[in-house]
Formats: structure tokens, sequence, C-alpha cells
């Protein structure tokens, strides 16, 4: 249907995976802890949660998709504090729940102080030649971007020669 090694596609949920690394690279320089409450980030009130329950959601409960919030809302990429309700605790249920997810972006930009953008220029696109951009918490490029990226993860974060992740045990928990 056209679409040739110059178009630009958009990564959908494969920008999950980018976004993961994202957050790796952000534990790895010490701007975050997997274990870190997510309201730490994003400040108290970002669901519509109770407090106590708020602060059971970590970081880690994002990345593993357990933050146990209603992913059977009507708007399941709404961002408002009203889209995220209270479910059940922190790591009870597994849902695959866009929202709290693409939240990650903003807990690493307020963690690194920089757009995600930027963050994501300065920590994978300088360093392996990716090219994109991400627009509304999606990635888009061209395929052999997508391909660059594939091949950083299978070369264990390391870009010839060029460390962009050295944590082992978190690119292993991200694969596996």
């Amino acid at each position: 249907d056209g679409f040739g090694q110059d178009s630009v596609w958009y990564w959908a949920s494969a920008a999950k995976t980018l976004t993961g690394y994202l957050v790796g690279v952000a534990q790895e320089e010490g701007l975050l802890n997997l274990d870190d409450k997510t309201s730490d980030y994003l400040g108290t009130g970002w669901t519509s949660t109770p407090s106590e329950k708020e602060d059971l959601i970590t970081i880690r409960h994002q990345l593993s998709m357990a933050t146990g919030l209603d992913d059977g809302v009507l708007l399941t990429n709404c961002l408002n504090p009203s889209c995220l309700q209270y479910l059940t605790d922190a790591g009870d249920r597994w849902s695959y729940h866009n929202a709290p997810y693409r939240l990650l972006q903003d807990v690493v930009e307020n963690a690194s102080g920089q757009t995600f953008q930027n963050y994501t220029a300065q920590k994978i696109m300088q360093k392996t030649g990716l090219t994109g951009e991400w627009i509304n918490y999606i990635f888009y490029s061209k395929a052999r971007s997508m391909a660059r990226f594939g091949s950083l993860i299978l070369n264990q974060g390391n870009w010839n020669g060029t460390t962009v992740l050295a944590d082992q045990n978190y690119q292993n928990e991200m694969i596996n």
C-alpha cells in the first residue's frame, strides 16, 4: 500500500518498550528508582484514588502494568485523574492499561528536567542514529530506526562500543 523504507510509521504499543528502556536509563543515572512512588514524580492527586491507595503505586507497577487502576474505564488512554480510578491495590492485578504506562514518560520528564523527546534524543537517538519523534505518547519513525532499536536490545544495550544501558539485570527483566 505504498509503504517503503522512507515511510514513517507509528510504533503503537512497541513505543512502550522504548519508554521502558528510557526508564531503565533514568534509573541507571540515579534520576529515579523503580520502587519510588509515582506520586513522587507526578504529585499527589495524579489519580482519583484515595491518597493511601495512590501511594501504593510505584514506577515498577506502571512498568509491569500492575497499578491496580481500572482498565475498564470508557477512555483507556485518558490521563486525567478522573479517568485513573481505583480498582484494586497496586501489584494485585495485571491489566493492559495504556494510560498509567504512558504516564511513565511524564515521570521521566519530571525526574530528568527534560522533555521526553529531548531525553530520548540525548540518551538513545544521538548514540544510535535512531530518528523519529514522540507525538501524543507514541513514537513515530522509519522502519530502519525501529530496527536500530531492536539491534540495541539484541546487543544488550551496546551500540558499536557505546554503552546506552549497562544494567543487564534491568534489560533481562525487560525482555523476559
